[in-house]
């Protein structure tokens, strides 16, 4: 009967090589029928399901779980077999733990433990995916429906992730061009051109830290020969500090034509600003009314850093005023200040963006290194001081970012 015995083992391998030609076969029809769905950018809750039927009827897998990132944080997206009680089981902390296919047989997570097997799927070396699969009996092949459910799941996660890194580009693109619009807003709220005389000159530097920022400056002529400037620093960068740049100017525009003092526009200033962020952020203000034909001028510092005024080689902070606006409904003090400009001078104010900036060895610009270089440059006309400031400031950054919005006002009153 030797041969009756050769016969069958013949027909057992013929029968086991069947099933393996049908098994190929039939990854290869799903993996097709995958690929056709992903081209054809089925959802991904529609490759959840196709994934979901493939393990359950193609290959026959009795219990999934298949885990990706939502919000920071792993969720089930479809599972075969699992209790759904087990499924609401934590598991963010355990998944760090596999970087490569192994057993978890020993684990003792309550959910993990269902499981025979978890395949992470892993790109640059983070994971996109987790699948866990388990329920095989003895008599399975077991190492070739891993290869495949191996392969299958590799190919579902990469389409999913294509599909949110796509996501994720197109709504950044979206939010590029809003930014885009709302600094080209932006930039029509600060002057296009100031006033210029032969007995007074202005010239500014408007640097945001992004597209969009929270500095602002501004100045407005009067018939009557009086000019109206000022500079402010809202808290904060980006788009929210923006928005509240442009609520601020267009309020403190109506001010100063408006009211008749310094002081009237500043203290309803501070109203409008605390009704709008409720003492949750603040604005630093300095504005000044110079009188071209009497030289003089008065000022308020909001808590602002105090602009230099330089005439005959002295230094002069202005300091007076008050504290910040928008911080209290009210404000405790307010002291105006007043200077007679007879002499050639210079008027520079800015934002502490400037003198923030830091160069390789960690030394900040400082308002001493400011000093220095506006008493060696104090001769020179506004729009060339301007110039050779910020030629200065990049020599000094070296290889360093900019860390905040920088915003300079010059004024230079000659005689």
């Amino acid at each position: 009967m030797p041969e009756l015995q050769e016969i069958k083992r013949t027909l057992t391998r013929i029968d086991k090589l069947e099933r393996e030609v049908n098994l190929k076969q039939l990854q290869i029809n799903s993996l097709l029928a995958i690929t056709q769905a992903i081209n054809e950018n089925v959802s991904a809750d529609g490759l959840y399901n196709m994934y979901n039927s493939f393990l359950r009827w193609e290959i026959g897998i009795r219990k999934m779980a298949l885990f990706f990132m939502e919000d920071g944080f792993w969720e089930c997206k479809t599972s075969l077999g699992v209790d759904e009680e087990l499924l609401k089981h934590d598991i963010n902390l355990e998944l760090p733990k596999f970087r490569t296919m192994r057993g978890i047989e020993n684990s003792e997570h309550p959910l993990i433990r269902e499981f025979d097997l978890v395949i992470p799927v892993m790109h640059k070396e983070e994971p996109i995916a987790y699948a866990f699969i388990g329920g095989f009996m003895d008599d399975e092949d077991v190492y070739n429906k891993v290869q495949f459910v191996t392969t299958i799941t590799n190919v579902i996660a990469v389409a999913i992730e294509n599909k949110r890194l796509f996501k994720t580009q197109l709504r950044q693109e979206v939010l590029n061009r809003e930014v885009e619009l709302a600094a080209e807003i932006q930039r029509t709220l600060v002057p296009s051109r100031l006033p210029e005389s032969n007995n007074l000159q202005l010239s500014s530097i408007y640097k945001p830290h992004f597209a969009v920022g929270g500095d602002y400056y501004d100045v407005v002529e009067f018939p009557d020969g009086t000019l109206a400037f000022c500079i402010a620093d809202i808290t904060g960068k980006g788009v929210s500090a923006a928005l509240l740049m442009a609520n601020f100017q267009a309020n403190l525009r109506a001010l100063v034509t408006r009211c008749q003092t310094l002081e009237e526009i500043v203290y309803e200033m501070n109203a409008a600003v605390h009704r709008v962020t409720q003492g949750d952020r603040f604005i630093t203000l300095f504005l000044a009314r110079y009188d071209i034909a009497s030289h003089t001028l008065h000022y308020i510092n909001a808590g602002h850093t105090p602009p230099m005024l330089i005439s005959n080689g002295d230094v002069t902070r202005l300091k007076n005023g008050c504290t910040v606006l928008g911080w209290m409904p009210e404000l405790p003090f307010l002291e105006i200040g007043g200077v007679c400009l007879t002499d050639e001078s210079l008027l520079f104010s800015y934002t502490d963006g400037l003198t923030d900036v830091l160069n390789d060895a960690g030394e900040d610009f400082s308002d001493e290194k400011l000093t220095e270089f506006l008493l060696q440059h104090a001769q020179l006309d506004a729009k060339t001081l301007n110039a050779k400031l910020l030629e200065h400031v990049e020599a000094f950054r070296e290889h360093q970012p900019f860390p905040d919005d920088i915003t300079v006002l010059t004024c230079k009153i000659c005689k």
